[in-house]
């Protein structure tokens, strides 16, 4: 790795160059059960050092065994894909400029947190909506790098849909403008000779010759953060071609993204919620297409594990709350635990109400929840809460929020292993189908929490175990493999917004079949011929390889 750091040294590299065994171990794992130590961690100043970065990696390779670059921000990837062996890229010490914000678009580098960026849109009356649970930890980067979506993705979809424009270094360390282009532009771009226009000329020939077949594989659910986007890079309709659809979810396989234009809406109109309580699960499935009939901007569920842990584990909101929010939250929770005396439901739905009028969204909520008194007991309803004001109802989207950081640090001798936790199984399916994921759970005797977006069907279930122990490693494949048929068996995708990374990469071909992962590896290929970014994740991850690099020590 010497090699590496003389020649990074000698190309005028500017940014920081680490190899102290404290910084690597730090950078070993992510949020997922993964860990691989690196033997290098550089932090890049600008787009200069990652082109940099790039051509020196290309010019030690043959001279570095297994020499690869893996992008990272705020490491709160739960799949895996923001570690490796090698080196290491640190996007979030020095690519944090919030460039603009305007009323239709920002630009923003990698390394800024959301959390910063949204109180600066906030400030202009935008929104950049598509963000995940992890809204407070993530940056953008990541978002990006995994297509992510959260609870308004089922009024907005995912970030997909609101990237405009990348600046991205390509494989041969060139960074370059990347968005939707039409016909004519693309022609111009497929006959330039140099590797951007072999790029667009491949990519082109690959999505255009298979288009039918690459058309039909796009899963039919509402979200899917798995394979390459392919389905959606070339529209014969349209004309368009736009290969950042396969770049956002792409986990930095393809290259690294250094600038981001997002479009942004101006959808900060207030919210009320109605919080629904379900004691028995046999017919929500047309409790569910009541309330998404009703068509609200959030609707989102955890189950009993998560609000008995959340209550269990209460003071620990006070390192991510602060005093004022924390004594706030316990107040508004009394009631909440006076109504549990009556019984822990089953699941928790949370359903928002948008609108611009407050005595409008006051209506409609108390509307809905009468709606559903009328058939309560027939859709086995044990209590409402109706949260008008959006304060009211955040109590509730601080515990979902927040439990998945809570279970990682406060179980005893148990640990987050999340390995099946990003499913999505349409919503008509789901009375049939949770019952089915439940019973696995208790075969396996997985202690799981399950929270998720029920508008989407987009569930997340965290296992907590000691994997550690070898006997619970051993729980991990069968589990999944059962797991994985029955989303599959309703037409469903194996991951949501959480993407492949080491963990579900293995199984895309049980997902898509052989033809359509040969299609992704050579798109891999092409971006990437000498294999520098991000090796055995997506799909080129294997069981294997992945197994091998579970955690021994948390």
């Amino acid at each position: 790795m010497q090699l590496f750091i003389d020649a990074l040294k000698k190309a005028g590299f500017e940014g920081d160059i680490d190899d102290s065994i404290e910084l690597r171990d730090a950078y070993s794992h992510d949020a997922s059960m993964f860990e691989m130590m690196p033997q290098l961690v550089v932090a890049p100043r600008n787009a200069e050092d990652v082109q940099r970065l790039v051509v020196v990696a290309n010019e030690t390779k043959p001279h570095i065994k297994n020499l690869s670059l893996t992008a990272r921000s705020a490491g709160t990837d739960m799949s895996g894909g923001a570690i490796n062996e090698s080196v290491i890229i640190d996007f979030k010490k020095y690519f944090t400029r919030i460039e603009h914000i305007g009323q239709a678009s920002a630009q923003v580098q990698p390394g800024v947190f959301f959390r910063d960026f949204d109180a600066r849109a906030k400030e202009k009356g935008v929104l950049m909506p598509t963000y995940p649970a992890s809204r407070d930890l993530c940056t953008v980067g990541g978002m990006v790098s995994n297509n992510a979506g959260g609870e308004k993705s089922i009024e907005f979809g995912q970030v997909a849909n609101f990237v405009n424009e990348l600046e991205f270094v390509f494989a041969d360390g060139i960074a370059r403008k990347v968005r939707p282009l039409k016909k004519d532009e693309l022609d111009k771009k497929m006959k330039q000779k140099d590797f951007e226009g072999e790029v667009y000329r491949r990519v082109f020939e690959l999505v255009d010759k298979h288009y039918d077949e690459i058309k039909a594989a796009k899963p039919k659910v509402s979200k899917n953060s798995t394979g390459y986007n392919l389905w959606d890079v070339w529209d014969r309709d349209t004309g368009v071609f736009d290969l950042t659809k396969v770049i956002v979810g792409g986990q930095g396989t393809l290259g690294f993204v250094t600038d981001i234009e997002f479009r942004v809406t101006h959808a900060r109109s207030d919210e009320g919620l109605l919080v629904v309580f379900v004691k028995d699960m046999k017919r929500l499935g047309e409790l569910i297409k009541a309330i998404a009939d009703k068509k609200p901007s959030r609707f989102e569920s955890f189950d009993d594990n998560t609000l008995i842990l959340s209550i269990r584990f209460m003071p620990y909101f006070l390192k991510f709350l602060g005093p004022v929010k924390f004594i706030n939250l316990v107040m508004r929770l009394i009631p909440d635990a006076l109504l549990l005396l009556r019984g822990v439901p089953r699941l928790v739905l949370m359903a928002s109400i948008k609108g611009d009028d407050p005595e409008e969204i006051k209506h409609r909520v108390h509307a809905l929840r009468q709606e559903l008194e009328e058939k309560r007991s027939y859709y086995g309803i044990s209590g409402f809460e109706e949260a008008p004001y959006e304060r009211q109802g955040e109590k509730f989207w601080i515990m979902r929020r927040y439990s998945f950081q809570i279970l990682r640090s406060k179980v005893k001798d148990k640990h987050t292993a999340p390995f099946i936790d990003d499913l999505v199984v349409n919503p008509e399916h789901l009375a049939e189908f949770l019952p089915k994921i439940r019973k696995i759970i208790k075969k396996y005797k997985l202690f799981a929490t399950i929270a998720g977006h029920m508008g989407d069907g987009n569930f997340h279930i965290i296992p907590l175990m000691n994997i550690e122990e070898e006997s619970e490693r051993k729980k991990i494949l069968p589990a999944m493999k059962e797991v994985n048929e029955l989303v599959l068996k309703y037409g469903g995708s194996l991951s949501g917004e959480h993407n492949d990374g080491l963990i579900r990469g293995p199984w895309l071909t049980q997902m898509y079949g052989a033809k359509m992962v040969g299609h992704f590896k050579e798109v891999k290929d092409i971006f990437d011929p000498e294999g520098i970014f991000n090796p055995h994740k997506k799909a080129n991850a294997t069981w294997d390889f992945s197994m091998k690099h579970l955690r021994e020590h948390f």
